[in-house]
């Protein structure tokens, strides 16, 4: 000890020399993992069925260590199998082979189409891979590679794995693994071989059999049989142009304005390109054995016509060009463009001539002038109108965006009630369509509702188809802004001259639609009332005074009170009086002498025709009795009366309603002022009922208009008769109740007398300039839901003709999300991108049906069973990674695609004419050198699987699985071997 030696030492020092090392820590930590995963012990398994590396679930468990500072991942790959019964099966097999051992041999899962590349070489079910975490990491050196490997097998032996344990070497992209599987008395060492050059002996099975043979080094003669299975794949990419089906639009005729053949207000579907770029043909000989084919550089018996399977794989076209997506993509792109309609359009398209915009700047002046002229000619809307009417006029043909015949064509298909139009413009003209009929009440017509787009068949949603044409043919945005200036003009003549918007339900906006076309509805909305109002403007003045003047006529209109039920016969009469009369009517002295009578203040010097009888003598504004109700104190029938409609509202109208409510805050005046506020229709149907009643109280306006607040009881009254007496309700009866307080403000005034509730002259203007300052990128947000909503009415129309299973279940999946996702205003630019992703990916999935149905011919087959074979064929192609051919070369799918390779090959044969002129020879010598064809090209992957089961490495030794698996393609070279040795006898 150093403390005896050195008396004088106060230290006192041991070196430990059992410390552990790296080494010892990292085979330490692998050994921890493996006991972590419970991968320690026996494995046990049921055998394997066929096809269960495909169908079955692979699932993977993942680790971190590290030798050193050199990290590892470690990852646990396994195929999810029912637990079976270890402990019956450790009594029955005692000295049976570790499970990967019995995979090696395995024949039901050779070749499998979609699996680790580990288990597509061995075969096995489970197995672990260390491998160097950052993916810029390799490990190079053989020393090191033979440190790790001897690190597993040492971790494997403490712990009595089975799971067989990979390390992956040199650079990750070779892909190159080493491996060891260790079980009672038995090892199995997996090696592999990795050439960028293929040395020539090992190109066919009689090379591959030899360096077999030399690498197990069997001492028994003879060898036992050697099995093999062997898959050879032919890759088909000449597909022949007349197999693409699809038409690809003629651009030249959509640019140049021939749109005869083209359909607006429908999408195009469909790829432009071929969506199958590859057609691979895997031919397999699953069993056999060694002696039975020959296979070297002079002869192959390995014909793949006579191969017993057959299997198919497609390779898809990466993105394939698509109309329908290219067609959404590009009207997507217009959501993010910053340019308004001027800026586009340029300034000079609304500069005027000096004279009009005069006329223009005069306009308010002539209004408040005195002129001899009709003054509802000189009105700002039509001033407006008739300035823009110039635009067209000044811009030349060559600095449209859209010529007039494409433009022609597409205000014809949106207004189709244009073709009408006589040349009086004030003449009257269709507005029926196919909006205004009452909707197929179905789940794709219904969609509107869920994506808040806008019906199928309504104005709104054939804009949006235009314009989406319109920017992928004809100018993009230029062209879209140039619509919409058509549109927005449009929109303003009809307003002012009363036309009718065709393609939009009656009734007000809907707020299940989005916002545009609640907007256009709301325009429909005022021109309605503004044509119902002229048109009883007309027939009041017509009946009253056959020789008025025209300009009475623009502003006369008398209700006469002499009839009471004069509205019934005229409608809602009210409606009959115009802007002027009724914007100024409550400037007006609240003079009885102005009931019953026309106002007339548009007349120059007319005089009033006046009726002085008292209001509660008589009635006015009546509709029709209301049953068998009567007045409770004058004893008279009570009469409903006819009252204004309340104003429509679209949803940004009824959000700003809401917030200047909420701004009132929560103190009584404000709660007083939101209750008046509220309350302008109720005070309107109470002023319509006192004229329509006279005499009545609130108790008889509230028995007709709240009948719950209304109670009423039977009560034995003073001769002992039963008699029902009835009250107002508890809230009716608060103090300050706001009932109370609009009723006794109510005057008794007819609705055709009363201040509009609906402005509609205001709110069409607003509608109008909402309109006019869209910009393209607003535009295409609002529209956008629309689009949407017709790509996948497309896709559904196209899927039905093909009938595609995996495609329904994406249409549900897209219909999901959307209707989630356009439901809020505003939504995410990506999610909008997801949306139209996956409209693009099923549009993919239909063209690669289409293509593949058009190749193999299914429509032109005339046997039902095969056409019906072709189509699960086709369907199985396009949702399954391969497919195996029934009936293999001879089967009907294997007859076409035998012709498809011949084809290829033939024209592949068929040398440039050129070529062909230089070439010497006599025309028997081509004629032989083309009929020396052969049907399939070279296989472009060669892939052999040799096992076989020898005692090593002794002749007394216990027989082992041994494998080898070998990959040959034009610049690569893989052997894969698993060789098992007995650690007990050798």
């Amino acid at each position: 000890m150093a403390a005896d030696s050195d008396p004088e030492s106060e230290v006192f020092e041991i070196t430990d020399f059992t410390t552990a090392s790296e080494w010892e820590r990292f085979i330490s930590k692998i050994e921890e993992v493996l006991n972590d995963w419970k991968l320690i012990g026996i494995s046990s398994g049921k055998p394997l069925e066929k096809g269960v590396y495909t169908t079955g679930a692979w699932e993977e468990k993942s680790d971190e260590i590290s030798f050193a500072d050199f990290r590892f991942s470690i990852t646990h790959h396994y195929l999810v199998q029912e637990p079976s019964d270890k402990d019956g099966k450790e009594e029955l097999v005692e000295d049976a082979l570790p499970l990967p051992m019995q995979d090696l041999l395995c024949m039901n899962n050779d070749f499998p189409p979609r699996a680790h590349c580990l288990v597509r070489w061995y075969g096995l079910r489970e197995f672990v891979v260390i491998a160097p975490a950052a993916n810029n990491d390799a490990v190079l050196s053989e020393s090191k590679c033979n440190l790790l490997l001897s690190s597993i097998s040492i971790a494997l032996g403490n712990t009595g794995c089975q799971v067989p344990l990979f390390v992956q070497i040199h650079h990750k992209w070779r892909r190159m693994y080493v491996g060891e599987c260790q079980g009672p008395g038995v090892r199995t060492d997996f090696e592999m071989v990795h050439l960028r050059k293929v040395p020539n002996q090992y190109i066919h099975l009689s090379g591959l059999l030899d360096i077999f043979k030399s690498k197990i080094g069997c001492p028994l003669t003879p060898l036992p049989p050697v099995s093999m299975a062997i898959r050879l794949t032919y890759v088909l990419q000449d597909w022949q142009q007349y197999f693409w089906p699809q038409q690809p639009p003629d651009i030249d005729a959509l640019v140049g304005g021939e749109v005869g053949g083209l359909e607006f207000g429908k999408l195009p579907f469909g790829a432009c390109e071929d969506p199958i770029s590859e057609l691979h043909l895997a031919t397999t000989w699953p069993h056999l054995t060694e002696g039975i084919i020959v296979d070297n550089d002079v002869y192959s018996d390995l014909d793949p016509i006579q191969a017993p399977q057959w299997s198919v794989r497609v390779r898809k076209a990466d993105n394939p060009q698509c109309l329908l997506g290219d067609f959404l993509t590009e009207f997507f792109k217009l959501c993010r463009r910053k340019e308004s309609t001027d800026e586009i359009l340029g300034r000079s398209a609304f500069e005027e001539e000096g004279k009009e915009v005069a006329d223009i700047t005069h306009a308010l002046s002539k209004l408040t002038e005195p002129a001899p002229v009709p003054i509802h000619k000189l009105s700002v809307t039509n001033m407006v109108h008739s300035a823009k009417k110039k635009i067209r006029k000044h811009r030349g043909v060559d600095e449209s965006p859209l010529n007039n015949e494409v433009l022609n064509t597409i205000l014809l298909f949106l207004f189709p009630d244009a073709a009408d139009k006589l040349a009086d413009g004030f003449e009257s003209r269709t507005s029926t369509s196919a909006g205004n009929n009452p909707p197929p009440e179905n789940e794709d017509y219904n969609l509107f509702s869920q994506f808040k787009s806008a019906p199928s068949d309504s104005l709104t949603y054939k804009l949006a188809l235009c314009l989406c044409m319109i920017n992928f043919y004809h100018g993009g945005v230029k062209g879209v802004a140039h619509l919409w200036q058509e549109f927005v003009l449009e929109m303003r003549y009809r307003w002012e001259n009363n036309y009718l918007i065709p393609g939009l339900a009656n009734g007000p906006p809907d707020l299940r639609c989005c916002l545009l076309h609640q907007k256009l509805q709301m325009l429909n909305c005022c021109i309605e009332r503004k044509k119902a109002r002229d048109e009883g403007k007309r027939a009041s003045v017509s009946d009253r005074s056959p020789g008025g003047t025209s300009g009475d006529a623009g502003k006369g209109a008398d209700h006469s009170g002499d009839n009471p039920d004069k509205e019934k016969e005229v409608g809602k009469s009210w409606e009959s009086w115009s802007d002027s009369e009724e914007e100024f009517f409550e400037c007006l002295s609240d003079t009885e002498d102005l009931k019953g009578n026309g106002q007339e203040n548009g007349k120059k010097g007319g005089a009033k025709e006046g009726n002085k009888e008292p209001a509660n003598l008589k009635p006015e504004g009546r509709l029709h009795p209301h049953g068998k109700l009567m007045l409770l104190h004058p004893g008279e029938p009570l009469y409903i009366p006819i009252t204004q409609e309340p104003a429509p509202m679209t949803e940004d109208l009824l959000e700003e309603q809401s917030e200047v409510l909420a701004k009132l805050g929560t103190s009584a005046e404000g709660a007083h002022l939101r209750a008046r506020m509220q309350s302008a229709c109720l005070l309107s149907d109470m002023e319509s009922f006192k004229a329509a009643n006279p005499g009545c109280c609130l108790e008889d306006f509230v028995r007709w208009y709240s009948p719950r607040d209304y109670i009423e009881e039977e009560v034995v009254d003073e001769k002992g008769n039963i008699v029902i007496k009835g009250e107002l309700s508890a809230r009716m009866k608060i103090p300050s109740n706001m009932w109370v307080e609009a009723w006794e403000t109510a005057k008794p005034v007819p609705a055709r007398r009363q201040k509009r509730l609906f402005d509609d002259t205001r709110e069409a203007e607003k509608v109008l300039h909402y309109l006019a300052v869209q910009k393209p990128a607003d535009l295409a947000r609002h529209l956008l839901p629309c689009i949407i909503h017709a790509a996948v009415l497309k896709v559904k129309e196209e899927e039905a003709l093909e009938d595609i299973s995996s495609v329904k279940k994406i249409i549900k999946q897209i219909i999901s999300h959307s209707s989630k996702v356009l439901r809020f205003p505003n939504p995410e630019d990506k999610k909008l991108e997801e949306i139209i992703a996956q409209i693009m990916s099923v549009e993919a999935i239909i063209a690669r049906a289409r293509s593949l149905k058009a190749k193999f011919g299914v429509e032109k087959c005339e046997n039902e069973e095969e056409k019906e074979d072709l189509q699960r064929f086709v369907n199985c192609l396009l949702e399954q990674p391969e497919v195996s051919v029934i009936g293999a070369g001879r089967g009907p799918a294997g007859s076409i695609i035998h012709k498809l390779f011949v084809n290829a090959q033939r024209v592949s044969a068929v040398p440039p004419l050129d070529e062909e002129l230089r070439r010497s020879g006599s025309s028997e010598e081509r004629r032989l050198n083309t009929g020396a064809v052969s049907d399939f090209p070279p296989p472009t992957g060669r892939e052999v699987i040799l096992r076989t089961t020898v005692p090593r490495p002794a002749p007394y030794s216990k027989p082992l699985p041994q494998r080898m698996y070998s990959v040959l393609t034009k610049e690569d070279f893989r052997l894969a071997g698993a060789f098992s040795a007995d650690t007990t006898f050798f």
